[in-house]
This record gives structure tokens, C-alpha cells and sequence, in this order.
């Protein structure tokens, strides 16, 4: 069973070891760096984290980075209502000047209560252009006792002048044991064969394994891929049942990418055992009549279909050709 040193909220927290260390050594030093980049795979700990240190840097009673949970701050901070724990989120998908602009004169006063203020900016690399600019003063030069975390997905473009002004802290992908142990640890009823197959699906991301099983991804993912590899029905039979599930697909509205990127995972899969590189075959229902000319025209077919549903155009109509074109 997978080991964790660190306690946020009450709860251990997994991997992040290289992340962990660099952290301590730096908070029992009393070194902190003024200003922190969390970069990595979304749905790793990146916001968690942040949070944990934002705990242990005011705790009446810390040990390291684990805060002790029940002094005044930690109680504050747990409940989201710290006046000195600020936090700023994209506004419909973007970080826009205005809400650095209302940061950046928050932060001209003193903290209210705790010795730190703590601001914590996710995914940074949704911020425009005027809004990182408004930004880079106060990440060269901030407050005094201010510390401010930024986050981002490691696939994201951060503008170099914002990196170029924090300590960047590297975040990965979790284990599939240690994935499947938060998983199990979050939903109790789970059992170890569904917390293994999610966190293989989702590349050792909790974050994300919880959002495709509170969506029941996982069961959609399974039926499509039945569909796709039953080489036994034709005709008119065929062709109802794959608009069937294009219908069906077109109805997770937002949360359609989600599964687009679970079938890209099994065609690159499927591509790989065809190479011949082992992989968790128990997990697949693999299609040996493709080749890999066919595999990489799906995952183009895939690409295609995220652009055009990026532009808004109808659902329905993007998943009736992605799903011609999968089963092709």
C-alpha cells in the first residue's frame, strides 16, 4: 500500500515526493520563495497542495508542511473563509485584467490576521496577455508578507515572463496504486478492480479519475469500445446503433471531451500492443484487424472532432462522422 507523509485537511496526501521535499526544506528553513509556480498534469494535487501549504505557513501548531488541522487558521482555512487565503479563478475560461487589477490593490494593505497572506492564482495559463502583464510587477516585487501560488497545467502555455518570476515546482502523475488508493479513500464503495481501471484510464490523475466516475464515463467508455470492436453486426443494425450512440455522446454536452480523450487513450493503447510494447491487455478489447495506418487516422479523426466541437458546431452531427470514421 502506498505510503503518505503529508497530511491537508486531515487526509494524506500522495506522491509529489520531489515536490514535497523541496517545500519542507524550504518552510522549516524559513525560506520561502516569494512567489511559486505549480506546474503539472491537471488533477495531480496542484490546488490541493497549494492549499496544504497555505495551512502549514499560518499554523499555530504545525509540524513541517503538515498543519495541525484545528487551530483558529486551519479551521478558517478549511472552511474557505481565511481572510488572508485569497483565491483567483478564470472567469469563463480566462484570468482577465480585472480581477488582477482588484489582486493587486487587496494586496497594497496589510494581512488581515495571519503573518502571511497566501494567494493562490490557478491555471495561469488561461491569462491573457494585459492580464499577466498587469501581474508581473507584483511577482518581481511583492508585498511584504505575501506569498502567492500559481498553478498550471503542464500542457498549458505559461507566458515566460511570468515563469521567469517564480520557483517552479514540478507536479507528475501519480502511480495507478497510489491513484487507486485515493480513489478508494474518497468513495468507500468502491472496489479495487474499478479504482485500478480508472486510474489506468486516467494516466494516473485523481482528479481527473473522480470526475469520469462521477460522470459514469468509465460505462459509456466500455460500451463504446464493445461497439467499436464488434466485428459481428453490419447493415442497417450497425448503422442504428452508431447513431444511437452518437446521440447519446452529443448528450454529455460539456463533458464530451472527457470521453473523446478516453477513446484517443484506447486507439494509442491499441496502438501500442500492435507495436507490440506491453500494456494492461486486461483492460482492452482490442480490434487485431486494424493496422497502424488506420489507428493514426482515428486518432486524427479525434483531433478533427475536438476542433470542430471547439467551435461550437452541432454535437450530434460532429459524433455521427467521429464514429463512422472509428468504425471504418
Amino acid at each position: 500500500m502506498p505510503t503518505a507523509e503529508l497530511q491537508i485537511a486531515g487526509k494524506p496526501f500522495y506522491g509529489q515526493h520531489q515536490s514535497k521535499m523541496l517545500l519542507a526544506g524550504s518552510l522549516a528553513s524559513d525560506r520561502l520563495a516569494h512567489a511559486y509556480l505549480f506546474r503539472g498534469p491537471e488533477g495531480v494535487g496542484k490546488q490541493l497542495f497549494a492549499r496544504g501549504l497555505a495551512a502549514a505557513v499560518n499554523c499555530k501548531d504545525s509540524h513541517g508542511l503538515s498543519a495541525c488541522g484545528v487551530c483558529s487558521s486551519c479551521v478558517k482555512l478549511a472552511a474557505e473563509s481565511h481572510p488572508d487565503f485569497l483565491i483567483v479563478s478564470p472567469d469563463k475560461g480566462a484570468i482577465k485584467i480585472n480581477q488582477i487589477r482588484s489582486l493587486i490593490k487587496t494586496l497594497s494593505f496589510d494581512p488581515y490576521e495571519a503573518k502571511t497572506r497566501v494567494v493562490l492564482i490557478e491555471d495561469v495559463h488561461t491569462m491573457r496577455q494585459e492580464a499577466a502583464n498587469s501581474l508581473l510587477k507584483t511577482l518581481e516585487e511583492p508585498p511584504e508578507n505575501n506569498l502567492l501560488i500559481l498553478t498550471a497545467n503542464s500542457a498549458g502555455n505559461v507566458l515566460q515572463t511570468i515563469i521567469s518570476r517564480c520557483q517552479t515546482i514540478p507536479f507528475y502523475s501519480l502511480t495507478s496504486e497510489e491513484t487507486a488508493e485515493i480513489l478508494r479513500r474518497e468513495d468507500g464503495e468502491m472496489d479495487s478492480e474499478t479504482a485500478l481501471l480508472l486510474a489506468r484510464l486516467s494516466e494516473g490523475s485523481p482528479g481527473k479519475a473522480m470526475l469520469y466516475h462521477h460522470l459514469g464515463l468509465v460505462d459509456f467508455w466500455k460500451e463504446l469500445v464493445v461497439l467499436l470492436t464488434d466485428k459481428g453486426s453490419n447493415g442497417d443494425k450497425e448503422v442504428g446503433r452508431l447513431l444511437l450512440m452518437a446521440e447519446s455522446m452529443a448528450g454529455l454536452k460539456e463533458d464530451l471531451p472527457h470521453l473523446l480523450g478516453l477513446i484517443r487513450l484506447w486507439i494509442r493503447d491499441c496502438l501500442l500492443d500492435f507495436y507490440g510494447q506491453r500494456i494492461d491487455a486486461e483492460m482492452l478489447n482490442i480490434r487485431k484487424d486494424w493496422n497502424s495506418e488506420q489507428y493514426f487516422a482515428k486518432l486524427q479523426a479525434i483531433d478533427q472532432a475536438e476542433k470542430e466541437l471547439s467551435r461550437n458546431c452541432n454535437r450530434t452531427l460532429v459524433c455521427e462522422v467521429l464514429l463512422f470514421q472509428l468504425n471504418s
